[in-house]
C-alpha cells in the first residue's frame, strides 16, 4: 500500500506535545499510532493523515475543523462508543487526529492475530456498529472510511469506532482502506449512508471468512475498480449471516438491505447462541488491555517507561476532608436519604449488542434530562436498563434506569460530592470532585481518608491492600472497605484519579456487604467504571 510519510521521527514531538512511541496500524495514506500526551501525562492515539497541496492552508483549517465537529457530534450521540478528537493540527501537510486512549486493539489485528470469528460473534459486532451508524445517519453523518482499522475491540464493552470525519481528508486514493470501500466510492461518486451499510457488510464477510470480499491488489486504484467490477465472491462459513451479507453487498445502494432490516436478520442469528462469548472473550487477552496487573503487556509496559520519563508521577485520590461538611464523601454519608430495599435485577452483559425493542426512557430528574443510553441486550425482568445520566456538574455515566443525585454540596468552585442512586434501591454512587489533591495514590488514601474513615467508627475495615492501578489512562488507585452505618454493614469500593493541574475526581460505590457478590451489583458497578466520563474544565 502507498504511505504516507512520517515528518517526524519518534524522537520529536508532534505539535510540540505528542509522543509517537508505536505504529498500531497502517492503511493506505493513513497511520494510527500509540503515543503520548507529554504536557497531560497520559497515553493517546494519533491518526496520521496526508493532506492534499494546500498552498493557503484553507483546506487543511476545514479538515480539521470537520474532524473535531463531527467528533464532538458522534461523542454526544454515542457516549463511550466514539473515540474522541481531543486535538486535531496541521504541520508539514500532515494532519494529526489526537484520540483519547482506547483500552482495547483494533478488529483488523484481532482478526489478524485469531482468524475468522464465528458467526454470533460477527453478529454481536455487526450490531454494536450498526448502534453507532444508525445514530450518525440520524443526523446526517456518514463515516465514510468504515474498516477493520477504525473500529476497536475492548475487553470490557462495545466496540469504540474511530475515524468520523476524516472522509476526504487524503490525497489520493479516495479512501484509505480501499478493499471496504462502496461501489459508488470506488466510482469517486457522492455518498451516503448507504456506503457505510457496504462497509458493514464488507467487514461481516471479513469476520466470518477471514478475509476481505475483494482483496488488496497492486495498487488502491486497482483494488477500487476490483471493487466497482468484480463478481463478489460468495461466502463460504457465515451460516445464518449469509442472507445479510449478500443484501448488504449489492453493487447498487438502493438494493441493500436497510439499517431495519439489518438489525433484525443480526438480532436473530444472536439469539440462536446468547450464550456465545463475545469478541473480546474470546482467545488471548488482546495486548494493551491488562491495567494495574501483573500480567500487563509490552505495551502497556512502554507506556509507563515513557511517562515517567517526562512527568512527574500522575496520582490519584480526591482528599475527602477537603470536601463540606467533613471527610465523607461517600453514600454512607448519614445526612444522605438512604433507600432500603433489595438490589435491582443483573443488567445485560457489557458488550452485547441490542435488539430492536425501544430505547428505554429514563426517569425524568429536575436537573439534568438524561439521555437514553443504548442497553446491552433487549431488557427482561431480569435485565434491567441504564439509562446514560450527565450531571449539572458536566460529568456523566450510566446508571440503572430510575437512578438520579439524591443530594449535591459544592464549595464554590474548588470541590463538590453528588451521591447519585433511586428509592428502592440500597446501592449508591458518590462522586467527588476536588481541585486539591495529594501527588500519591496510595498515600493519599492511606493517610488523608483511612483516618478519617476509622475515627467516624462503624466498625471501617479494609479489605485487602490499598491498590495503585490506572483507569482511562491515567494513575488511579483503589481502597474497599466495610463499615456499619444505621445498623446496615456496607461494603465500599473507591476509586480515585487526577485529570491534571491538581484536579481529581473520586468514585465510590456503596451497596450492603451482603449484595456485594451479587451479580447484579458487579455488573452495575462495571457498567459505572467502564461509562464514567469526566467534564470539560
Amino acid at each position: 500500500m502507498a504511505m504516507v510519510k512520517a515528518h517526524v521521527s519518534t524522537h520529536e514531538l508532534v505539535a510540540g506535545r505528542y509522543r509517537l512511541l508505536e505504529v498500531l496500524h497502517r492503511e493506505t495514506n493513513r497511520v494510527c499510532w500509540y503515543g503520548e500526551d507529554v504536557e497531560a501525562g497520559r497515553p493517546c492515539l494519533l491518526t496520521q493523515i496526508g493532506l492534499p497541496p494546500d498552498p493557503d492552508g484553507e483546506s487543511s483549517r476545514r479538515a480539521i475543523a470537520r474532524v473535531v465537529r463531527m467528533s464532538q457530534t458522534m461523542g454526544r450521540l454515542c457516549p463511550g462508543r466514539v473515540a474522541t478528537v481531543v486535538d486535531a493540527v496541521e504541520e508539514y501537510g500532515t494532519l494529526w487526529a489526537v484520540t483519547d486512549w482506547i483500552e482495547g486493539v483494533s478488529l483488523g489485528e484481532v482478526l489478524e492475530r485469531e482468524g475468522a470469528f464465528d458467526h454470533v460473534r460477527a453478529a454481536r459486532i455487526g450490531l454494536e456498529l450498526l448502534d453507532v451508524l444508525e445514530a450518525g445517519h440520524g443526523e446526517g453523518i456518514t463515516h465514510g472510511e468504515l474498516s477493520p482499522g477504525q473500529v476497536f475491540v475492548r475487553d470490557k464493552g462495545p466496540v469504540v469506532v474511530t475515524g468520523f470525519g476524516l472522509t476526504g481528508a487524503t490525497l489520493a486514493p479516495r479512501v484509505s482502506a480501499p478493499s471496504y470501500a462502496s461501489p459508488e466510492q470506488a466510482r469517486d461518486e457522492r455518498i451516503g449512508p448507504a456506503a457505510d451499510l457496504w462497509a458493514l457488510g464488507a467487514m461481516l464477510y471479513t469476520m466470518v471468512e477471514g478475509r476481505p470480499p475483494f482483496r488488496d491488489r497492486d495498487s488502491p486504484e486497482t483494488t477500487l475498480k476490483g471493487v466497482d467490477r468484480l463478481p463478489l465472491r460468495s461466502p463460504v462459513r457465515a451460516g445464518p449471516l449469509t442472507p445479510t451479507v449478500l443484501g448488504l453487498l449489492r453493487k447498487n445502494s438502493r438494493e441493500r438491505l436497510n439499517r431495519q432490516v439489518v438489525r433484525e436478520a443480526l438480532t436473530r442469528v444472536v439469539a440462536e447462541d446468547p450464550g456465545a462469548p463475545l469478541a473480546s472473550d474470546r482467545g488471548p487477552r488482546p495486548r494493551g488491555l491488562s491495567v494495574g496487573g501483573p500480567g500487563r503487556s509490552r505495551r502497556a509496559l512502554v507506556a509507563g517507561t515513557a511517562l515517567a520519563a517526562v512527568t512527574a508521577a500522575v496520582v490519584v485520590v480526591v482528599v475527602a476532608r477537603e470536601l463540606p461538611g467533613g471527610s465523607d464523601d461517600s453514600a454512607t454519608d448519614t445526612s444522605t436519604p438512604r433507600p432500603s430495599a433489595t438490589a435491582s435485577a443483573p443488567a445485560a452483559p457489557p458488550g452485547q449488542a441490542p435488539t430492536p425493542a425501544p430505547t428505554p426512557t429514563p426517569t425524568p430528574t429536575p436537573t439534568p434530562s438524561p439521555t437514553s443510553e443504548p442497553t446491552s441486550a433487549s431488557p427482561t425482568r431480569e435485565q434491567p436498563r441504564f439509562q446514560h445520566y450527565t450531571s449539572p456538574q458536566g460529568f456523566s455515566v450510566s446508571l440503572p434506569e430510575g437512578w438520579k443525585a439524591l443530594s449535591t454540596t459544592a464549595q464554590d468552585d474548588l470541590a463538590y460530592r453528588v451521591v447519585l442512586g433511586a428509592k428502592g434501591d440500597p446501592r449508591t454512587l458518590a462522586v467527588t470532585y476536588s481541585t486539591r489533591v495529594g501527588d500519591d495514590p496510595v498515600a493519599v488514601w492511606r493517610d488523608d481518608v483511612e483516618p478519617a474513615l476509622k475515627r467516624e467508627g462503624g466498625g471501617y475495615e479494609r479489605i485487602g491492600e490499598i491498590r495503585a492501578t490506572t483507569y482511562q489512562g491515567r494513575e488511579a488507585a483503589d481502597l474497599e472497605w466495610l463499615a456499619t452505618v444505621d445498623g446496615t454493614r456496607l461494603h465500599t469500593l473507591g476509586r480515585g484519579f487526577l485529570i491534571g493541574s491538581g484536579r481529581g475526581f473520586s468514585l465510590r460505590w456503596t451497596t450492603p456487604a451482603g449484595d456485594w457478590e451479587d451479580p447484579a451489583n458487579q455488573q452495575a458497578l462495571e457498567t459505572v467504571l467502564r461509562t464514567f466520563r469526566i467534564p470539560s474544565h
